[in-house]
């Protein structure tokens, strides 16, 4: 037979903690019981106790759920090294992140249009060049570029599947994305639909991580006048937007602002959606880097 000798400390849990207390009728069937089904017993009995103290696992939320079901594949996504050199790159900080993404504008690099796609690396470092150099930034604004072949490349640091704080759109860097078509789009230009069709599944991606219906109108909150809307102001947006929409500017140019409905169709079809919601998010927190004033809500109609 074996013996039975007290339970170590360590057994025990630890100084000041006890042993779960088994009941008395429970001790007289062990001592019924043969030395090595005993011990199978006492298992049993510990088992039961810890996945009584275990909590059950939080219940989804309707949120998530929705998120989860209308996320789009990733599409390829050219990394930083293919462009950005030793010789090119420079000291910057960490980069700066925001809880979420639930917008996204679109730009062009007003740059020309008749490039080798195998040159456009050496453009996107030449715009990274201008834009810390000239422009004393400490990285390329633009979270992504996508060349006229329909490649797409990663731009400001931090991690594509990240919410990355760009700088792109004046005031409505927050919570936003920033994808930059590589050419010059102006009215009568025509545009690649290879690029078309990649910005509209970089769209689907991004977005569905956060849930965000492409068509769908969000809410943000302006950080600097100097765009189209007061700081503070709370301002509905396509989720989907051009750069124009937010800052007095023609980017991305008449030809690419009038693809845009068809691209957020396009990417609306890739997250599996049928429907369009009116309103989606709720307005944003004040984000601590930024004084916080009353929001107060600008006439959408009083855009020039």
């Amino acid at each position: 037979m074996c013996a039975l000798r007290p339970a170590s400390r360590a057994a025990r849990g630890g100084r000041g903690r006890f042993p779960a207390r088994i009941p008395g009728p429970f001790l007289v069937l062990l001592g019924c019981l043969p030395g090595l089904a005993a011990v199978a017993a006492l298992g049993l009995c510990a088992g039961g106790v810890e996945h009584a103290a275990r909590p059950a696992p939080p219940a989804r939320t309707a949120d998530a759920r929705v998120a989860t079901a209308h996320q789009a594949a990733r599409p390829p996504i050219v990394p930083r090294s293919a462009w950005l050199d030793d010789l090119a790159r420079h000291a910057q900080p960490p980069p700066r992140y925001d809880d979420k993404v639930v917008a996204v504008f679109v730009h062009h690099t007003d740059s020309p249009n008749g490039y080798d796609c195998a040159d456009a690396p050496r453009i996107i470092r030449y715009l990274y060049a201008g834009q810390t150099g000239a422009r004393d930034w400490d990285d390329i604004g633009y979270n992504f570029l996508v060349d006229r072949c329909g490649t797409i490349y990663e731009g400001r640091a931090g991690g594509v599947d990240r919410p990355v704080t760009g700088a792109h759109t004046q005031g409505f860097n927050h919570r936003t994305a920033g994808i930059a078509a590589l050419g010059t789009f102006t009215s009568g230009i025509p545009v690649p639909q290879a690029m078309v069709d990649a910005i509209a599944a970089l769209t689907a991606w991004k977005l569905g991580l956060s849930g965000v219906d492409p068509r769908a109108a969000v809410r943000l909150t302006s950080s600097n006048s100097r765009s189209r809307y007061a700081a503070g102001a709370t301002v509905a947006f396509t989720a989907l937007a051009g750069h124009r929409d937010a800052y007095m500017t023609s980017c991305p140019g008449a030809a690419l602002t009038a693809r845009l409905p068809e691209i957020r169709r396009a990417a609306a079809r890739l997250q599996g959606r049928t429907s369009v919601r009116a309103l989606t998010g709720t307005p944003q927190a004040p984000f601590s880097v930024l004084p916080s004033p009353r929001p107060t809500v600008v006439p959408t109609t009083n855009r020039p």
